[in-house]
């Protein structure tokens, strides 16, 4: 039996870009959820709570800053927190509130893709979390025109910001990332990656998909991503076999088999090497937040 995740209605009105509200808290107690609405969440004195975005989970430091695309599933455990005073600003806003023909001109490039990737959740540096508290703060208090072109600017420091990290897997949220790479051959080798990751995939096979020599195929993968195909391919297994671990009572011999990995001590290396848990672990974690639950 299984869980239902919580969709919320967010106190956003249609009248409104964003709304903002702000938190004093003893901790964390609004269950996994999701909603259509984009969030920007800052929190503040919670080290040690746990984050839980899409398929990745992660204890927060003192400063916490995430953005969160439309229709992920998030959400804040107090886990090991020790605090009483926990801080908490969220700016949520329409995922139509910017039409494409807007962001696709120049001047919006870095906004657009800092919103494309927020599909997969957004951390961002300690530093910038400090950096733009004060700013998140000022838009409880801003009204009219000035409120939204602090809005814009807060998101375009966002999108120059170093050091941000995608936290859930492509496979887990359904993205390719398309506005990343550019590339039709990167897009042709990826989807055949998705279509065909339960099998035994070799670099020919992808290159091939790719219409590239092995050689030019693995130099141009390497430059478009940032990675060789065969982490992609681990990081493509490894977002099936998260949300099987969520979604379904399947064994986990069953899904690491199911997932294209050809042994199960590989299977658990690797998913712990990614996910800083056991596939065991992973699910347990999921259980003990309310999460989900097998039976």
């Amino acid at each position: 039996m299984k869980k239902q995740i919580t969709k919320e209605i967010v106190p956003l009105t249609p009248y409104d870009c964003y709304t903002v509200f702000r938190r004093v808290k003893s901790g964390f107690d609004f269950p996994l959820h999701f909603h259509e609405e984009y969030e920007l969440n800052f929190i503040y004195n919670a080290a040690g709570a746990q984050r839980v975005v899409g398929d990745h989970m992660e204890d927060i430091g003192e400063w916490e800053l995430v953005l969160v695309g439309s229709n992920l599933q998030h959400g804040w455990f107090t886990h090991n927190c020790p605090n009483k005073l926990i801080q908490e600003i969220t700016v949520q806003f329409h995922k139509d509130l910017f039409d494409d023909s807007f962001m696709r001109r120049n001047q919006f490039s870095m906004i657009k893709n800092l919103l494309d990737r927020s599909a997969r959740g957004i951390l961002f540096s300690q530093e910038t979390a400090m950096n733009l508290y004060k700013r998140i703060e000022s838009l409880i208090s801003l009204t009219g025109f000035d409120s939204m072109l602090a809005f814009l600017s807060i998101l375009n420091d966002l999108s120059l910001s170093r050091n941000m990290r995608v936290l859930s897997t492509t496979t887990f949220c359904n993205t390719l990332q398309p506005y990343t790479f550019h590339s039709r051959r990167i897009e042709k080798a990826i989807n055949f990656m998705k279509e065909n990751y339960r099998n035994q995939i070799r670099l020919s096979d992808v290159s091939k998909a790719a219409s590239m020599s092995e050689v030019a195929f693995s130099r141009f993968f390497k430059q478009k991503t940032g990675s060789n195909f065969i982490d992609s391919l681990t990081d493509i297994r490894i977002g099936h076999a998260c949300r099987m671990l969520i979604d379904t009572t399947h064994s986990i011999t069953e899904i690491a088999y199911g997932c294209g990995f050809n042994n199960l001590s590989n299977f658990n290396r690797i998913f712990r090497k990614k996910k800083g848990f056991t596939p065991k672990q992973f699910r347990f974690q999921y259980l003990e937040n309310g999460i989900s639950a097998f039976f």
